[in-house]
Order: structure tokens, then C-alpha cells, then sequence
């Protein structure tokens, strides 16, 4: 069991390396959600630590996606005032324990991935022939 924990690790370490800037944060993205998902299950089961612990790993990720953020556009602008609103949603639901808020911020953070994982396809497409066998 403690080798396949270390391969799997492992994996995610080599997976991590090797990804490209669109891929990590299509990474960052997933983790955004499964953590808020363990919050939501840790509410539910009243325990206070596992939330906190888990809305913080949303929190910082949310921190990162902003720090890397260019705003010299109205897009960029205006995804920097999405991800304070997913940020006011993350501290509500921790000193709420507020099970909405999280729904909230998850909403969100699930169509920026959804739309970044249509990018990364569509770069992938142009890059590659849209003929290269269906492979996105």
C-alpha cells in the first residue's frame, strides 16, 4: 500500500513538472474544487477542523490564480473581481459554516475550469491539426 501511495505521488509530481502553464492551471482549478468539495462534506459532518483546513487549500489556491492574474485587460479586470467574489465566498463559508457560499464560490470555479478546459483544447486543435484523431 505505501508503494502505491509513493508511485502515485510520484506521479503527481512528474505530472506537475511536465504540464504546461494552461495545464496547471487547469490543475489548479480541479484542486480549487476538490477541496471545496471536502468542506462541504466536513460541514456536513460538523467537523470544524477539516473544513477549515480545507476552505484554507481553496483559499490559497484562489490566492495563486490571482497573483498570476494579468489585469491589463477588462478581461483579466473582471476575472480579478470573479475570483474576490469566489474568495468573499470561501471566508463566508468558513466562519459561517455556511454550505451556500461554498455551492457559490464552486459554481464559479467549476465554469472557469470548464471554459479553460474548452481553451486548452482549442490551442491543443491549432497546434496539433484538427485531423489528429480526435486526441484533446
Amino acid at each position: 500500500m505505501a508503494t502505491n501511495m509513493y508511485n502515485a505521488n510520484a506521479y503527481k509530481q512528474n505530472a506537475m513538472k511536465t504540464a504546461s502553464p494552461g495545464e496547471l492551471t487547469l490543475m489548479l482549478y480541479n484542486g480549487c474544487l476538490k477541496f471545496i468539495n471536502q468542506a462541504k462534506k466536513a460541514i456536513e459532518a460538523g467537523n470544524v477542523e477539516q473544513r477549515n483546513t480545507s476552505i484554507t487549500k481553496a483559499q490559497n489556491i484562489i490566492r495563486e490564480l490571482m497573483v498570476t492574474l494579468k489585469t491589463d485587460s477588462e478581461v483579466g479586470q473582471n476575472m480579478m473581481r470573479m475570483y474576490d467574489f469566489i474568495m468573499s465566498q470561501l471566508v463566508d463559508a468558513n466562519v459561517k459554516n455556511d454550505v451556500q457560499a461554498l455551492t457559490n464560490a464552486e459554481e464559479l470555479v467549476t465554469e472557469f475550469r470548464n471554459t479553460w478546459k474548452e481553451v486548452i483544447q482549442l490551442d491543443r486543435q491549432q497546434r496539433h491539426g484538427a485531423g489528429t484523431g480526435g486526441r484533446a
